[in-house]
């Protein structure tokens, strides 16, 4: 597979963290759009989740979306626990091993020495407990960011207290040194005046914007679609958010 043409500086490799403001806000979807795009755009492509939690529920795990969306080189789940709790607390109901941070690390770090990309998937938010370290202290995807000193990104939701949730992420991300930018997991077709005025204020961290309902596309279309939602910096073709609202208006 070649790439469109040379690389960009500002593009992100290595590992890249995924995270979202709450739980449902399209973290699975935005990571299969980046690494639709990073494949199309030539790289190898690894997608982690570290834990997968409700496989009692029946839903398709993350991993199974991801695969049938985007088809990357290497999709893996660390842990999986039966209930819809965090990974640390469905962990402990289910008297199951919780995810050590460094086991974690160690195989995050694995996958990067044989890919180009690897996007780690988060459990809800930025600080929901994943799982314990050696000391029995519990950790969060923060403490695996600043643990990896990888980048993160951000899904938020389009709608209303999208701005606080937002800003009280990338705050929270500054404030422990991680690099971070946002995705708006889910555009609406028909978006009203408070879509638009939450998008003015997050432009100057937006990456990308996937429509409301990408989950369900026909996998070769949604393969197609995926670099047309993300800027050059994750391998997408978006370069103007002018043209963009124009387009989506």
């Amino acid at each position: 597979m070649e790439k469109r043409g040379p690389a960009n500086p500002g593009e992100w490799h290595g590992i890249v963290l995924v995270t979202g403001t709450d739980t449902e806000v399209g973290k699975t979807i935005a990571t299969a759009a980046m690494a639709s795009a990073a494949q199309d755009a030539g790289l190898r492509v690894a997608v982690i989740k570290p834990g997968q939690t409700g496989i009692n529920t029946g839903a398709p795990t993350d991993a199974e979306v991801v695969t049938r969306l985007a088809g990357p080189e290497t999709v893996r789940t660390l842990a999986e626990y039966p209930e819809p709790l965090s990974p640390l607390a469905a962990a402990k109901v289910a008297g199951l091993p919780a995810l050590d941070l460094f086991d974690v690390v160690d195989a995050i770090r694995a996958e990067a020495g044989r890919h180009d990309l690897v996007l780690v998937e988060g459990a809800g938010g930025l600080l929901v407990p994943m799982g314990l370290r050696p000391s029995g202290e519990a950790w969060t995807f923060a403490d695996l960011a600043t643990t990896l000193g990888a980048n993160m990104i951000v899904v938020t939701r389009a709608g209303l207290g999208t701005l606080n949730h937002t800003a009280l992420t990338l705050e929270a991300l500054d404030r422990r040194g991680v690099p971070a930018r946002v995705i708006l997991g889910a555009w609406p077709a028909e978006p009203e005046l408070v879509h638009w005025a939450n998008l003015s204020e997050l432009v100057p961290h937006l990456v990308g914007a996937l429509p409301s309902g990408a989950g369900s596309m026909d996998p070769g279309v949604f393969r197609r679609s995926a670099p047309g939602w993300l800027t050059p910096a994750l391998h997408g073709v978006l370069d103007s958010w002018r043209v963009w609202a124009e387009e989506a208006g």
